[in-house]
């Protein structure tokens, strides 16, 4: 038998080693946010954009945020620096997202390496939850607690290109390439990248049909030529677009184009 006195150490030992192994700079998992309502569908988050007002386990870069809008198929991310996009699905109340494609703007490090945490964190399968407008992602050192933001207009913003559409895939843009949508009355100025055109356009809920495009006529590198001809393909004719937040996606059967405003 053990005397009352040993025990007594023993467990008194037993108690300094957990306050010590407990005690670390790193982030734990039980230092994360708890998650906030239940698993959503992609049906609760479709057309949807949230903006972060809570972050554990990583210190946001002063002046920036970040941002996540939900499509149909497709998530967009921001984290103050470029815009990201990918597939994801959720199952057994995880987001799993693909990888993502991302612009490739220059950026100070520590954006840039915002940028990089944000994409890890994501493709961590955080736990996801709902509940109203306050969307929580959890992952093993780090949650996020996003509010729902009110889309942006269709008409009268200007769009900024971030991303081409192929057969599902999202690429990113050519460094400091200038690709926009303004509408405006009826009428959209756009910039392909490599030279301006302008078009009339007929608007419904769900489309967008564009007429016969006039452009200048620059020659241009040939990535930013390969830019126009796939921005002047996606806006052929009848485009259906959905807007999350300040994101814009537009479809033109397997090509499109994804857009921020701004």
């Amino acid at each position: 038998m053990i005397p009352r006195a040993a025990l007594s150490l023993l467990v008194l030992s037993a108690l300094a080693i957990t306050a010590c192994g407990s005690d670390d700079d790193s982030p734990a998992a039980n230092d994360s946010l708890p998650a906030v309502g239940s698993a959503p569908t992609a049906d609760d988050l479709v057309d949807r954009s949230f903006e972060a007002t809570e972050v554990v386990g990583h210190e946001l870069v002063a002046d920036s945020t970040i941002e996540l809008a939900f499509m149909a198929d497709s998530v967009a991310a921001r984290a103050g620096c470029n815009s990201m996009n990918g597939g994801y699905k959720i199952v057994d109340g995880a987001l799993k997202v693909a990888a993502m494609a991302s612009t490739m703007m220059a950026c100070s490090d520590e954006l840039m390496e915002q940028d990089t945490w944000l994409s890890e964190f994501l493709s961590s399968e955080p736990s996801i939850a709902l509940e109203g407008d306050v969307l929580t992602l959890t992952g093993v050192d780090a949650s996020l607690t996003l509010s729902a933001v009110q889309p942006a207009e269709l008409e009268d913003t200007t769009w900024t290109v971030t991303g081409v559409v192929a057969n599902e895939a999202v690429s990113s843009i050519p460094m400091d390439a200038e690709a926009s949508i303004t509408i405006t009355d009826g009428q959209a100025a756009i910039r392909t990248g490599c030279n301006n055109g302008s078009t009339g356009v007929e608007i419904t809920e769900t489309t967008i049909t564009f007429g016969p495009i006039a452009t200048t006529k620059m020659a241009c590198e040939p990535e930013l030529t390969e830019l126009e001809a796939s921005v002047l393909a996606a806006l052929d004719g009848e485009v259906t677009y959905e807007i999350a937040g300040d994101n814009l996606s537009l479809r033109n059967g397997d090509i499109g184009l994804e857009l921020t405003a701004g």
